[in-house]
């Protein structure tokens, strides 16, 4: 070792540009020199092992490849636990796990980048600490408690990141018993007719602002049962199920309700950011989107089309007669309210604060990409047209189009520059989801077309985290990955459209 241990000051430049405090100590352990014996090449089937696992054969005999290794060992771990494994061990432990991972996905996820983010996968699904009560009335019924880190590396678990993110992180990767543990979880935090937007870091109860996720919890069971059939969890759940519609129909917190006037879905509430586009600084709500929000009346017409097909099968026609006609009172609305002719696109938002909304944001994609689209068939080409044009790039959508006046090309500065153009433009790797499921609605035999929408984060695994997906990107060349290092939603569509669009899988 050269140059022991000594502290020095730092300044971090990603913090000063964050308008953070940016300067401090670093110490560091000094520099370590070694010379290797080069290792012999690669067999066909090692090489083949190490691409898969991103991990050596330990066929070689450990990490150094069977000719010299060395090991070096960092952690806040206690002795005892740092000793229980030799390197070689630990590396060939490391080397079995991914390979199960692996196993247990579909075959269009084994290779590639599919399987890179099969692996990816694995760092959002968690066991949440500190929630003693979700752990009691689990471990009482043979279940076990599983939830999802929305990114790293300050999220929490997030209801809406949940549920977009489940169908990728477990249901695509081979992981149903997850999937169901999850689900019901979250379940048995339902109040009010919404489940929980968030956990605060080791908190029981969660927060319920949000006029979203408790939608896309319809959206995740029904990926859920077709992957599954689990009877069993849709009969738990129902009157669960019934009970949120209830309290959507009559009216809930931060004035979730449908209008009576038209059956739309209106939420907004000062002070509150309720949907997906939830920045917030101080008392500011950049995009607060109050009024009858696009995606959130989209989700709304899919969840109760959902629900009454569920207690269709259970029996209960009359409950599924009354759905059915909110959910027909809800489309007819929809198509008569949202167009927007002089775009040839839909609203963003009706009825809000300052009338309707005419901005060309993404949202619009999910009256189409849905499994029961809101929006008249008739529209569904031109609007993918606009999208295409105006939001798509190669490593997400746009969160809206350039021209408008609050458009931003790129994300960066402190936090409330930040904000400012979290949702005015910034691209979302998420969206690429949505994306690709309103393409294949309109052209269904076009795989390479709607995979072409994936390209761009081959590229992106190379950068930034290694091996995963980042949250955002600026909104022009060269897309620059900002945000969270490594985002569960991201992963999760990518992954799911993936294998949604690989050609010898099956798609419904």
């Amino acid at each position: 070792m050269l140059d022991g241990g000594h502290t020095v000051d730092a300044r971090y430049r990603v913090e000063d540009e964050r308008g953070y405090d940016a300067r401090g100590p670093v110490w560091s352990p000094g520099a370590f020199a070694i010379d290797l014996t080069p290792p012999a090449p690669l067999s066909g089937a090692e090489r083949g092992e190490q691409d898969r696992t991103g991990l050596p054969s330990p066929r070689r005999g450990g990490v150094g490849g069977g000719v010299s290794s060395v090991t070096l060992i960092a952690s806040a771990e206690p002795w005892q636990t740092i000793l229980a494994l030799t390197p070689d061990e630990a590396a060939r432990a490391e080397h079995q796990r991914r390979l199960r991972l692996l196993q247990a996905a579909p075959p269009a996820a084994r290779s590639g980048p599919a399987a890179e983010l099969v692996l990816a996968a694995d760092q959002f699904i968690i066991t949440p600490a500190g929630r003693v009560e979700d752990l009691t009335r689990a471990q009482a019924t043979g279940d076990q408690v599983r939830t999802v880190i929305a990114g790293y590396h300050w999220f929490t678990d997030w209801g809406r990141d949940t549920m977009i993110s489940l169908e990728g992180l477990t249901l695509a990767t081979g992981r149903h018993v997850e999937a169901g543990s999850i689900l019901r979880m979250f379940a048995r935090h339902v109040q009010d007719g919404l489940i929980p937007n968030m956990f605060p870091e080791g908190e029981n109860e969660g927060l319920y602002h949000t006029a979203d996720a408790t939608l896309w919890f319809f959206h995740a069971l029904d990926r859920y049962l077709r992957s599954t059939n689990d009877r069993a969890t849709l009969q738990l759940l129902l009157p669960t199920l019934c009970e949120i519609v209830e309290h959507h129909l009559q009216g809930t917190r931060f004035g979730i309700g449908v209008d009576p006037a038209d059956g739309l879905l209106r939420q907004g509430a000062e002070g509150y950011q309720l949907t997906w586009m939830d920045a917030k600084v101080d008392d500011w709500v950049v995009t607060p989107r109050r009024g009858k929000a696009v995606e959130i009346n989209a989700l709304w017409h899919n969840a109760l089309c959902l629900l009454a097909g569920w207690l269709h099968e259970e029996g209960d026609e009359a409950a599924t007669l009354t759905l059915t006609e909110h959910a027909d009172r809800a489309r007819v609305s929809f198509n008569r309210r949202f167009w927007y002719p002089e775009g040839g696109h839909l609203y963003d938002v009706v009825d809000g604060d300052q009338g309707d909304d005419p901005a060309c944001r993404p949202n619009q994609l999910f009256a189409i990409s849905l499994p029961h689209p809101v929006l008249d068939q008739s529209r569904w080409e031109p609007i993918l047209r606009v999208v295409q044009e105006r939001l798509l790039t190669p490593v997400g959508l746009r969160s809206l189009a350039p021209g408008h006046p609050d458009y931003k090309a790129q994300y960066f500065g402190d936090l409330r520059t930040r904000d400012a153009a979290y949702h005015q433009g910034t691209v979302w790797g998420w969206l690429a989801g949505p994306f690709v499921d309103a393409y294949l609605k309109i052209f269904p035999d076009d795989l390479d077309g709607a995979r072409r929408a994936l390209a761009g984060f081959d590229e992106h695994l190379g950068e930034g985290c290694l091996g995963t997906i980042g949250e955002v990107f600026d909104a022009e060349l060269p897309f620059t990955p900002r945000g969270c290092i490594a985002q569960a939603w991201s992963v999760a569509e990518v992954l799911r459209c993936l294998v949604k669009t690989a050609h010898d899988a099956a798609r419904d």
